[in-house]
């Protein structure tokens, strides 16, 4: 786990400030490798690298060369089936100088260029620079673990990489804001891959590779689809093939030079990993984190899986004054607004991770994989409309609009009878397109949501519209706040984060699996419960999903309410936003009774839409505003 700089100009020939530059860049992401720091200078291109030394510690620094310095790589993650790789190009004569997983990526790029990116089985991101025909490639891994940004330089001739996008954004051309970007994080609470909040510095997306030729633009190839198959099947043999195939997974995700513990919350996903990794490692350390507030901890079910497994566990309690204290740097961290709160919590639980270990496992990915979210049973509940011939749904419809809005039951009716590819878009959905009318100063049209997921469902009108969800949630949700937040909140510990449900040999099989053993109208992530039941302690394997809850909603009344309003005052955004509507919505929340709400929601908490809001206004302060400086000493100017 590393992070890198590239920079490539393909006219002029590139000299020391070139090189300070991008070891200024690189100095921004120390946090990413604090064990060692490499470059490489050609006369058209500079690698920088910070190396978080995890395999071969001794060897494996980067920038590597391979076949006499022709290639040259800076490559970020890891490679889990590099020993098979390694033995099979060492069988037809390709030699090996040390032991580390970098070296065999080099070799299979001898061997098979851009072709050998499929081959890999993990995470990373990767730049090959070819001397001899004076070009670059670069890959992001299939689910996009990894990050990997790039921009233009001042002229068309130069390229910039970086594994973290605020080192291209201490470029001074490379400012602005992107409104189109703002108009869809208002929707998703996250920006869409490939666009991020600042103009012109966009993500290589997941299973994409890319050639930049001299005298050419940059071309991106996809290399892999998460392409669901679903099958008839049967639920007792998806159980033992989901059961063999996870545990071979965390056996691969284990391989490290350096201590591996884990991190465990109340739930099924944290649990099946804990428990394969602890057949392979009994003295495996975990981690877990919580709140002060009542319903926003799962302390009691870990301590009974804690109990149960006999693992170590240390336990964090975060507090409100240094949740917001630690706020601004988070952001910073997260290079562009995640208006999921649960980032927060989980940078707690890295720091706290960091002092005891130097990479962990967890368990993104399971519910997209295997079908998780209590929204997934939707389609379920909707049936009876969602299935009325087209006739019956016109008369439904003509009823519907004599129906006043708040009768009780009019937005199932609503719901159940608006197509799936306008109902639902991805795991989170924040504003509207009216809300976002009211709320922006400048609101257009053309950046509508389904600019975003209309190409995706182009793909997949021949699925049901569970797998539809799981697939729109692998293509956005997952790999725009889910990933983002895990790879940034653990990097800033200088923590490697692993997730073995986020395996491709993992995905072969929870594609095929039939809806009907993924959720039903109780349950949810059927087939994974029933391969985990034998294994996983007992309290665990029905118990619902809750994740890691934050207090938000509650601390917005009360703790938070000053601050919000303050920082609402204070942003320089009067340019992007109608404040008052803003100011409006924090005070109808402050009004409503939580005692009377559930923890997940209740009529009239706008802590959700108030907290995107708030997390982009303390965004705009962090990088447009400058009210905050970070950098390699992590001290702000406040």
């Amino acid at each position: 786990m590393c992070g890198f700089v590239g920079y490539v100009n393909e006219q002029k020939v590139i000299g020391n400030k070139e090189k300070n530059e991008i070891n200024n860049m690189l100095n921004l992401i120390h946090h990413r490798g604090p064990d060692d720091t490499g470059f490489f200078k050609d006369d058209h291109i500079v690698f920088g690298f910070k190396r978080l030394s995890i395999i071969d510690v001794e060897n494996g620094n980067q920038p590597i060369s391979y076949e006499n310095e022709r290639y040259w790589m800076v490559f970020n993650g890891e490679i889990y089936n590099y020993q098979e790789l390694r033995k099979t190009l060492g069988n037809i004569g390709y030699t090996f100088q040390t032991s580390s997983d970098s070296e065999t990526i080099l070799a299979l790029f001898s061997h098979k260029k851009e072709e050998a990116f499929s081959d890999l089985r993990g995470m990373f991101a990767i730049l090959i620079w070819d001397k001899q025909e004076q070009t670059m490639y670069g890959a992001r891994d299939p689910f996009g673990i990894k990050p990997l940004y790039y921009t233009n330089g001042e002229s068309e001739h130069e390229l910039y990489f970086a594994s973290e996008k605020k080192s291209l954004v201490a470029l001074e051309n490379n400012k602005s804001l992107n409104k189109e970007a703002l108009h869809h994080y208002l929707t998703f609470q996250y920006v869409p891959e490939p666009l991020t909040m600042t103009t012109d510095t966009f993500k290589i997306e997941p299973g994409h590779y890319f050639i930049k030729k001299k005298g050419e633009g940059l071309i991106q190839t996809k290399y892999w689809e998460p392409i669901f198959k679903p099958s008839q099947g049967n639920l007792e043999t998806s159980s033992k093939q989901i059961a063999q195939t996870l545990e071979e997974s965390v056996n691969c995700h284990m391989i490290s030079d350096v201590p591996l513990g884990a991190f465990l919350s109340g739930g099924i996903d944290s649990t099946c990993i804990v428990t394969l990794a602890k057949k392979i490692n009994p003295a495996i350390k975990t981690f877990t984190v919580g709140f002060e507030q009542e319903g926003y901890h799962e302390l009691n079910p870990v301590k009974q899986t804690v109990e149960a497994l006999e693992v170590e566990n240390s336990y964090y309690q975060v507090s409100v004054t240094e949740f917001i204290e630690e706020l601004p740097k988070i952001i910073w961290h997260l290079d562009d607004p995640v208006a999921d709160p649960a980032a927060i919590p989980l940078y707690f639980l890295a720091r706290e991770a960091a002092k005891h270990v130097k990479v962990v496992l967890s368990g993104e990915g399971a519910d997209e994989l295997f079908g998780g979210y209590r929204i997934y049973k939707e389609p379920l509940s909707l049936r009876p409309l969602s299935t009325l011939p087209d006739s019956g749904k016109r008369m439904m419809n003509f009823i519907l609009n004599r129906v006043p809005q708040k009768v009780k039951g009019r937005n199932y009716i609503e719901r159940g009878l608006t197509p799936i590819e306008k109902r639902y878009i991805g795991n989170a959905k924040t504003f509207s397109e009216a809300d976002k009318f009211k709320l922006l100063s400048q609101y257009q049209s053309d950046y509508n949501y389904e600019k975003i997921t209309t190409p995706f469902y182009e793909q997949i009108q021949h699925l049901d519209d569970i797998t539809k969800m799981q697939y729109i949630d692998l293509q956005t949700w997952l790999r725009g706040d889910i990933l983002v937040k895990a790879d940034r909140m653990t990097m800033a510990h200088s923590l490697e984060l692993r997730v073995p449900f986020l395996d491709k040999e993992v995905f072969k099989v929870a594609a095929n699996l039939h809806p009907t053993i993924k959720v039903d109208k109780s349950q949810t992530k059927i087939a994974l419960r029933s391969a985990m039941k034998h294994i996983v302690p007992a309290h665990i394997v029905n118990r619902a999903k809750l994740g890691f809850p934050v207090p938000i909603r509650h601390w917005l009344q009360n703790e938070l309410y000053d601050w919000a309003k303050n920082l609402i005052m204070d942003s320089q955004t009067d340019y992007l936003f109608k404040k008052e509507e803003i100011l409006h919505l924090l005070e109808q929340h402050r009004k409503i009774n939580l005692a009377e709400s559930s923890i997940f929601k209740s009529k009239g908490d706008y802590s959700r839409p108030l907290w995107t809001v708030l997390t982009f206004m303390l965004w705009h302060q962090v990088f447009i505003e400058k009210v905050y400086e970070f950098g390699t000493t992590m001290e702000h100017s406040k």
